[in-house]
């Protein structure tokens, strides 16, 4: 990048690398926050700061915005109306990649749930495959720091947020897992949302969920000149799928013949291998890549997360060994569906992951006789889905957060035989209370599962901050049994 004039705004933890980045390219580069205490944390050399900025310096040439920021933030909105260009630190990193001499291969995942756990299995592929890959973007390290670490492949996780704020980014394959209703409020509508998303299949290779209908249509709608979906059935020819308890690669295979193995195909595919094994029953034959029992998280949701993390794989010539190998050497994250206590013969689940209807929805259908702990911050996002739904597992509701009320009335018309009960305060003590309550409803065998379906920052940090408290409370609680 040329030397410019470059606005910062926002001194989180993109900022940081953005406002380092620039530097390094010798551009002059002030950052603005409404928080003197990021700007004091902010420890760039070189950078100057200003706290509550209403519109851009004169000069400015570019602003680098985080990516929560809405378009229509004041300092956002001041700039567009001055004919400045606002990009996100995921776009400077694709700008700055694009000037190297030999830029990184990005394979790109977004979707309303699951992106970080598929991000993680793709990087845990490519290391089997001895890639040089690293997992960043929305996972937790910054796409910017990422490419000038060198890294030679980026398994990059991107929300609907940062996507909006990358106009040129073009993965070499992305992938939108699943579209359902999340960030109503930042994007206005849903067919904003969906459309932030499928900014991702604008490259070589687009993959999608196709048993999520919306995920579909952003396929079919794609430009991209490989299409490959991917299902939790039978796969058909150019898709990947399961069969016969195994991850199952039909996306490369010609309907009437199998190709060699090993070879690369003319979008950078690895045609699959000639040795076809429990497919040959479904026709048309297919590589397996990996055994359904050795994913994890187990269950419908973990396996829908694999076949995206492989059908990534695959497009940047991935052998089906080394993906088997890669899954099975994967561990999920933190607040993913984890068994943190076990108490008197009821288990106690943290999926404060679950920030949204649709993802809670996931983690309540691997359960029975669950007692649900819900609420938070729904960000516009309805619930009465989510309830009708699930209502035949719950056998009761604990309710927390600023929301709880519309859950509640959402229980009381679609499941209206189930107890549920509301925690009123608004800290970790509110917490220990619901997980109090939750044990008193739960008998043995049941679940205590915290899926809140809502974000998190109307009581905690974030959603790390709410498991943390849901499994102290649930260790606190008496019980021979200890954590799982």
């Amino acid at each position: 990048m040329d030397p410019r004039r470059v606005l910062v705004a926002g001194a989180g933890v993109s900022g940081r690398s953005a406002a380092a980045a620039l530097v390094a390219t010798g551009a002059d580069v002030l950052v603005a926050d409404a928080s003197e205490v990021r700007l004091a944390a902010l420890d760039v050399p070189g950078v100057r700061t200003v706290v509550g900025l209403a519109e851009p310096p004169e000069g400015t040439e570019l602003v680098v915005t985080s990516p929560g920021w809405r378009p229509d933030a004041p300092l956002l909105a001041a700039a567009a109306r001055a004919g400045i260009e606002v990009i996100g630190e995921v776009e400077l990193a694709w700008r700055l990649d694009r000037a190297r001499p030999a830029p990184a291969c990005w394979l790109a995942v977004t979707g309303t749930n699951g992106k970080t756990t598929t991000v993680g299995m793709l990087e845990s592929i490519l290391r089997a495959a001895g890639r040089d890959a690293v997992a960043c973007g929305n996972v937790g390290l910054p796409v910017v720091d990422a490419v000038l670490a060198g890294h030679a492949v980026l398994a990059v996780e991107l929300s609907s947020f940062q996507l909006y704020w990358s106009p040129s980014v073009r993965p070499h394959a992305g992938a939108v897992l699943n579209v359902a209703e999340d960030h109503l409020d930042w994007h206005g509508s849903m067919a904003a949302y969906a459309h932030a998303k499928g900014a991702v299949l604008t490259g070589e290779v687009a993959v999608a969920g196709i048993d999520d209908p919306l995920a579909a249509r952003l396929l079919a709608e794609s430009p991209a000149p490989r299409k490959v979906g991917f299902t939790l059935g039978e796969p058909a020819i150019g898709q990947l799928g399961v069969h016969g308890g195994h991850l199952l690669d039909r996306a490369t295979v010609p309907a009437g013949g199998v190709a060699p193995a090993g070879e690369v195909g003319p979008a950078g595919e690895v045609r699959p291998a000639g040795e076809v094994g429990p497919a040959a029953s479904a026709g048309g034959g297919g590589t397996v890549l990996a055994d359904v029992a050795d994913i994890r998280p187990p269950g419908p949701t973990g396996v829908a997360n694999a076949l995206a993390a492989a059908a990534l794989a695959r497009s940047a010539g991935v052998r089906p060994a080394e993906v088997a190998a890669g899954l099975r050497a994967f561990e999920p994250g933190a607040h993913r569906g984890a068994v943190v206590a076990t108490r008197r013969g009821v288990r106690y689940v943290d999926d404060s992951k679950a920030t949204n209807p649709h993802a809670a929805a996931a983690a309540l259908r691997a359960f029975h006789g669950v007692v649900w702990i819900g609420g938070g911050l729904l960000k516009g996002a309805a619930v009465d889905e989510l309830v009708a739904g699930n209502a035949h597992r719950l056998a009761g509701a604990v309710l927390i957060g600023a929301d709880r009320a519309e859950i509640a009335a959402a229980l009381a018309r679609h499941a209206p035989d189930v107890p549920v009960r509301e925690v009123a305060s608004g800290d970790d003590g509110a917490m220990v209370e619901a997980v109090r309550v939750a044990s008193g409803m739960a008998r043995p065998g049941d679940v205590v599962l915290l899926a809140p379906a809502a974000a998190s920052m109307d009581m905690f940090t974030d959603y790390r901050h709410r498991g943390e408290a849901f499994a102290a409370a649930a260790r606190a609680l008496p019980g021979d049994e200890g954590a799982a």
